[in-house]
């Protein structure tokens, strides 16, 4: 019989609540990750067993937003193979240099909701002032991140094993320890259900792959030959600050990259400005049909796509909505607004001291921003300027990268 999590009160006729197993933690709760449940968020769901060779998928929807939490089940052993973050030469880049970087004038505006789409943690709209930094055109693309790699031997998250010791201590005593099949170098790709399938499952379009990472996104059979202008995927949060500290840069504040996104329309929706993301030309890498069965490319493409595929927003800046998700140095909280609220205008805030997820207390998330090529009107809109998401750092997924900032 299916299961789903703690809440009972959450479970579709049929199916018995249980706590968290292992297989949850590690096979996706919740992979709201861009492709959210529901345009709102407010069920809970589960699912039956993945495609064949992959993990039973079971998923929790956030009922703080429209994505879920991602628990921290990618905690890797480390190797003789992984430098420390920053590690290597300086072969590869150019330190110091603003090469494929804009400047990002300072300013003042009202961080937050927009909207009828906003979600509660978007909420309320708070004044905040940041001081200007140079930010990356594009997101860090594959052949970028290859050269990273070949400086300093970098060995990302989704290529090591999870390790059982380090994992345990997110879950509840006495979880039985999975099988070692499990316990793999693995990552979470997403896959289209062939028939149209409830929204509110994300299991149908999620899977936990065995060899899928930033050089093969799709699985082990896959590469990513001939795309060297794609973003890097598949990479984590702490994969992302061992990237910027090699290029002597860092990543983006989320109230720098909202400024940013807003691209000197500090009122406006989205990157672009106020026209529904449907409505004329292709704006960004989005989700154009029905999803998650069928996707009409009316952008051109079914997952991401080279950067600068898409008009900038008015700052230069590339894909600020969709192709893939862009990690923030923050720490996730949903009620991080409503303090700086209270605080008045805010000086370049860098996000709270620690992160706290109410769906799994346990786990502290970063923030993520911008959406995907999985983002659809109808069920996240999260290309939206204010739109948040949150994961834990040590996840990746088919859909996730990043970019960075300098200061000066």
């Amino acid at each position: 019989m299916p299961t789903c999590s703690a809440d009972p009160s959450g479970c579709p006729p049929g199916v018995r609540p249980r706590r968290h197993s292992l297989l949850l933690l590690l096979a996706g709760t919740a992979l709201g990750l861009a492709a959210c449940g529901g345009k709102y968020g407010q069920e809970k769901a589960t699912s039956d067993a993945g495609p064949a060779g992959t993990a039973p998928v079971a998923a929790v929807a956030d009922t703080l937003s429209c994505h879920g939490g991602v628990p921290d089940r990618f905690a890797a052993r480390q190797t003789a193979a992984t430098p420390p973050p920053g590690g290597g030469t300086a072969a590869g880049r150019e330190k110091g240099s603003h090469k494929g970087m804009v400047w990002i004038g300072g300013g003042r505006f009202s961080m937050g909701a927009d909207g009828e789409l906003a979600r509660p943690d978007e909420y309320p709209k708070h004044p905040v002032r940041v001081d200007g930094f140079w930010m990356d055109q594009t997101e860090v693309t594959n052949a970028q991140f290859a050269a990273f790699v070949a400086a300093t031997g970098y060995v990302t998250t989704a290529e090591r094993a999870p390790d059982w010791e380090e994992l345990k201590k997110q879950l509840p005593p006495g979880t039985p320890r999975p099988p070692d099949s499990v316990l793999v170098a693995s990552s979470l790709v997403f896959t289209a259900p062939v028939r149209p399938v409830s929204l509110r499952d994300y299991g149908q379009w999620w899977r936990w792959q065995q060899g899928a990472d930033w050089r093969h996104p799709e699985g082990p059979r896959s590469s990513i030959r001939g795309k060297d202008r794609h973003p890097v995927v598949h990479v984590s949060w702490e994969d992302a600050r061992a990237y910027c500290r090699w290029a002597g840069k860092r990543l983006p504040t989320e109230a720098e990259w909202e400024w940013a996104a807003r691209g000197g329309r500090p009122e406006a929706v989205y990157p672009w400005g106020n026209e529904p993301v449907e409505k004329g030309r292709p704006k960004a890498n989005t989700w154009q049909g029905r999803f998650p069965d069928y996707n009409t490319r009316q952008d051109g493409y079914a997952t991401s796509a080279p950067v600068k595929s898409f008009p900038p927003n008015g700052y230069g800046l590339y894909d600020m909505a969709g192709n893939v998700w862009e990690w923030c140095q923050d720490y996730y909280r949903p009620d991080y607004y409503q303090a700086l609220h209270q605080q008045g205008e805010a000086h370049n805030p860098t996000g709270p001291a620690s992160g706290f997820d109410p769906q799994e207390p346990t786990v502290p998330k970063r923030v993520q921003r911008g959406g995907s090529f999985l983002c659809h009107d109808s069920y996240c809109a999260s290309y939206r300027a204010s739109a948040r998401m949150k994961a834990s750092p040590d996840t990746g997924l088919s859909h996730a990268g990043f970019r960075c900032v300098r200061d000066q």
